[in-house]
């Protein structure tokens, strides 16, 4: 059965690596290879200095990288802590089809960059980085705010024309975080779920919350028990008001994409932004708050 394709990303930078997917897409590549390459072109380049090398830095003044790749197969692969590799995001993929394993870490990672040739090398951090990184050793105040560049993860989900399922997440992380610090990005059910019969959902936001409710598995979950994308976002983001002040004046932004194309978007808080991509071409909105 043939059908059309759609894509969904997170927030404004969404809508660049939501055109790159769907270009895959028409060029007869799969639904994995479009959730990879896609958010590559934030990687490159993201204006809001939260994805890739040019990333803020964390405590230390170093860039560390999380990513994570999953099909509807239930394989998945991914990154965390990792310095030098442009594209952690193909460094997840890679862990997918080239190890037994589902995620590295740290220099481990590095080592395994360096095997498939995507270790660029330590840099060192660019004037901008370097500027806000002693901006902040100032002060050493930090304090996540909603909707703040602090932690606007690129997240997508994509559906072929074939009805074939994958999601990814990349991020830098949270900004002048203690050094070693992981978010949800690349852990799987967290950050990131795909269900073959059930569909795909991915998260962006304050990465602490979403890894102690398992966001985007929950949201799945709502959806394989019958649950419209619109109530599977509604469901997952009520458990984490249910956690009370572990969620207060923070944002978790959510995109729920059905197996039959349905889709739907929702936020702790107003002001989560996502791209959506279809034949018709490529579209902003905001999601609607439930808080």
């Amino acid at each position: 059965m043939i059908d059309a394709p759609i894509v969904l990303a997170t927030w404004n930078h969404g809508k660049p690596a939501t055109e790159r997917a769907l270009a895959e897409l028409a060029a007869g590549h799969s639904a994995l290879d479009a959730a990879e390459r896609g958010v590559m072109v934030v990687e490159s380049e993201c204006p809001d200095r939260s994805v890739g090398l040019q990333g803020w830095p964390d405590r230390d003044g170093i860039v560390t990288l999380d990513a994570a790749i999953m099909d509807d197969t239930g394989r998945s692969g991914a990154v965390a802590c990792v310095r030098g590799v442009a594209h952690p995001i193909a460094l997840a993929r890679r862990v997918m089809d080239r190890t037994p394993h589902a995620l590295l870490v740290g220099p481990g990672a590095e080592a395994f960059a360096r095997s498939e040739g995507l270790h660029t090398g330590a840099r060192p951090l660019d004037p901008e980085q370097e500027r806000a990184w002693r901006e902040w050793l100032r002060e050493r105040q930090y304090s996540p705010r909603a909707n703040s560049e602090n932690h606007d993860t690129i997240g997508m989900v994509v559906r072929d024309a074939h009805g074939r399922m994958s999601a990814s997440c990349t991020t830098s992380g949270l900004a002048w975080k203690m050094h070693g610090r992981v978010g949800d990005s690349p852990l799987v059910g967290a950050g990131l779920y795909v269900d073959p019969k059930a569909g795909a959902a991915v998260c962006t936001g304050l990465g602490e919350v979403v890894m102690r409710k398992l966001t985007s598995c929950i949201a799945v979950e709502r959806l394989r028990f019958g649950a419209s994308p619109a109530e599977a976002c509604r469901d997952a983001l009520h458990r984490l008001v249910e956690a009370g002040p572990l969620a207060a004046n923070v944002q978790v932004g959510l995109i729920v994409l059905a197996k039959d194309g349905t889709h739907a978007a929702g936020a702790l808080q107003p002001g989560f932004t996502y791209a959506l991509g279809t034949a018709a071409g490529v579209t902003l909105h905001e999601a609607p708050a439930v808080t």
